[in-house]
């Protein structure tokens, strides 16, 4: 348990360098940002905190707000060079015991006119961080408030 922790929290600790360092990065310009999603076997306030404490510790968004009645966590953007990017998760209850989170990671690059949008992360990025989650929603669902 301990050892998935420390890999995931280093593949997270990637994941956000490679946030700082994406002007080599993030080739693809798109209209939408990709929407992945993934079901966790949680009530929604374990969920929803256990996103805002990903969002919050690895500096992925600024002002992180949860919207208990619309079950979302959205976070303004947070701007490194000539990059920004923010976050919006949004919790829907399946049945009595599972929840399936829909996350969007929306990432621009600073053009002369503006902002473009860029798809910068991978399928693979978005289940690290997915593990990531669902790792702060067992540490919610142990504290019990």
């Amino acid at each position: 348990m301990i050892k998935k922790a420390v890999f995931l929290s280093l593949v997270f600790f990637f994941m956000a360098h490679l946030l700082s360092c994406a002007n080599h990065f993030g080739s693809a310009e798109i209209t939408k940002p990709d929407e992945h999603k993934k079901i966790f076997e949680a009530k929604e306030k374990y969920i929803l905190k256990g996103i805002a404490a990903v969002l919050r510790e690895k500096e992925i968004g600024s002002n992180i707000t949860i919207d208990r009645k619309n079950n979302r966590v959205d976070s303004d953007y947070v701007e490194v060079d000539d990059w920004r990017t923010k976050t919006s998760a949004l919790v829907r209850r399946l049945n009595w015991k599972e929840c399936e989170v829909t996350l969007i990671v929306t990432t621009e690059k600073k053009i002369s006119g503006g902002w473009e949008m860029r798809r910068l992360l991978t399928k693979k990025e978005y289940d690290n961080f997915f593990n990531f989650i669902e790792l702060k929603i067992y540490e919610e669902m142990a504290k019990g408030e």
